[in-house]
């Protein structure tokens, strides 16, 4: 009867001993876990603390400076195109107005065999007008006109003065002589008109 007792108490004990053993397994490996995890939220504080915020202002000029970085390369761009734009339009403008005058060219080298050969003088006036009428269709292909000048009252926008005159039959600042012709091509003056302007003072 004893040694039954015996055994149920030993039995009891080793009973409390191997639950003792797995609180303490379970404590300890709660108190590894909740160590594990404490070290993690450090790691990753002292992550967050290597890394500043970054500053809203900051990141506004970075963006405003990128953005000034494309346009400056987008403007440079255009630049670039149309710099090669006027370049061919400039040749394609040159091109076309001395195709006008070539033809103009040839009559004159056609009057200079003729006077060359002696041959009638009255032919070879008739071929100078001839060319003569060939620059003015030209110049009215090309929307050239010759700038008004005898007899027109004096325009420092399109008369340039190179002597004063003296007619009392003329008012006072009227052109009474043409040294040179003026011509515009619109509304821009190529050339001023030479002219004498009449002074009666």
């Amino acid at each position: 009867m004893q040694d039954n007792e015996m055994k149920e108490k030993q039995a009891e004990q080793e009973a409390a001993e191997v639950k003792a053993a797995e609180q303490e397994t379970a404590e300890a490996a709660e108190a590894e876990k909740a160590e594990d995890a404490e070290e993690a939220e450090d790691a990753k504080n002292a992550e967050e603390a290597a890394e500043p915020e970054v500053d809203p202002k900051d990141a506004k000029i970075e963006e405003l400076q990128n953005r000034l970085l494309r346009l400056q390369a987008d403007f440079e761009n255009f630049r670039r195109r149309t710099n090669i734009e006027k370049e061919q339009l400039s040749a394609f403008v040159t091109a076309n107005v001395v195709g006008k005058f070539l033809k103009v060219l040839d009559n004159f080298e056609r009057a200079e065999a003729s006077v060359e050969k002696g041959d009638n003088v009255d032919a070879v006036v008739d071929g100078m007008k001839k060319i003569r009428r060939q620059f003015e269709d030209a110049f009215k292909d090309l929307k050239v006109e010759e700038i008004e000048a005898q007899n027109a009252k004096f325009d420092p926008n399109i008369h340039e003065a190179v002597m004063r005159g003296h007619n009392p039959e003329l008012d006072d600042e009227i052109v009474d002589m043409v040294f040179e012709k003026g011509y515009k091509l619109g509304d821009k003056v190529i050339r001023h008109s030479k002219v004498r302007v009449n002074t009666n003072e």
